[in-house]
């Protein structure tokens, strides 16, 4: 059965092909330098599409003897590829842009023109706001990229259109070549962000203070029988949240009493986070911290 976040990966290679192929029609029916550097920015598309397929392939994979904690940062492996591609359609737009204030061209059958660029912008919004959508629900960081990528597109060929409609009602030609260099830095800036969201996840950031919560609470629920629990760490990979604590229990309690705990806590936290992997290190009573940073069966700390 193929997973989700690969079918809508696979749906945006052949959305962002489709796109590409309108937007070169719209270039060819102007001679527009903004919706050739539009289009310009689609062939980014396609590739990030590829790269996201690639990315959720690899992560998907189970562990073996040289991953043991599998292949889920992958997927920020891709993103961090699909910031970069993002800057590069960005430094390819004001080339094109550039040219465009040294040779300026006289543009041709504008409206047409507008017309089917307009028609791949709402195609691409439409898909952004999908892929963004899935991809938080799948917890895929290849797919929110990608959908972040398309939405910088939408803004570019947004622009792109306003700037070709106010050299059609104007006659300022230059305009076209101006309106491409401004969306270009916004696409920049889409790429930075992209970069510095899957670096900080590569960098084993810690889960966002509402799984926090939901983890703590589902530790206090099903702890029952335990002193407290100290040293909780979490880190984020894909679409596995890694947790791990170490356990008190009383110095009296039997190896298969302090399993049972173990087990009631695991199951609490996989039913608030489907795919948890969850380590817990057992220690005697002597060993409770009985400070502000433990968690026991009866209150957690703020």
């Amino acid at each position: 059965k193929m997973d989700g976040s690969l079918k809508i990966a696979l749906g945006s290679f052949g959305v962002s092909f489709a796109v590409l192929a309108i937007k070169y029609v719209a270039y060819l029916l102007t001679g527009s330098v903004a919706l050739y550097s539009d289009a310009l920015e689609s062939i980014i598309n396609v590739a990030t599409a590829v790269a996201a397929i690639v990315a959720i392939r690899i992560a998907a994979r189970p562990s073996d003897a040289q991953h043991p904690y599998g292949h889920h940062k992958a997927e920020y492996i891709s993103a961090a590829i699909v910031g970069v591609m993002i800057v590069v359609a960005a430094v390819t737009i004001l080339h094109e842009a550039w040219l465009g204030f040294v040779s300026p061209k006289q543009l041709e059958a504008l409206g047409p023109g507008l017309a089917v660029s307009a028609v791949a912008t709402a195609l691409n919004a439409l898909w952004s706001a999908t892929l963004i959508r899935q991809g938080r629900i799948n917890r895929s960081a290849a797919l929110v990229a990608d959908g972040k990528h398309l939405f910088a597109d939408v803004v570019t060929s947004l622009a792109v259109l306003v700037g070709v409609g106010l050299v059609m009602a104007t006659g300022i030609i230059v305009l076209d070549a101006a309106i491409a260099a401004l969306v270009a830095v916004n696409v920049l800036w889409s790429g930075y962000g992209v970069i510095r969201e899957s670096l900080s996840s590569l960098m084993d950031e810690t889960a966002p203070e509402k799984e926090l919560t939901l983890i703590r609470e589902a530790i206090r629920s099903a702890a029952i029988g335990a002193v407290e629990v100290h040293d909780l760490r979490t880190r984020h990979a894909g679409k596995a949240t890694f947790v791990d604590f170490h356990l008190v229990v009383p110095s009296t309690m039997t190896t298969g009493e302090a399993h049972q705990i173990c087990e009631r806590i695991e199951l609490a936290i996989v039913n608030e986070l489907a795919g948890a992997k969850i380590s817990i290190h057992v220690e005697p009573e002597h060993e409770a911290h009985r400070d502000n940073t433990s968690i026991t069966p009866l209150a957690v700390p703020a």
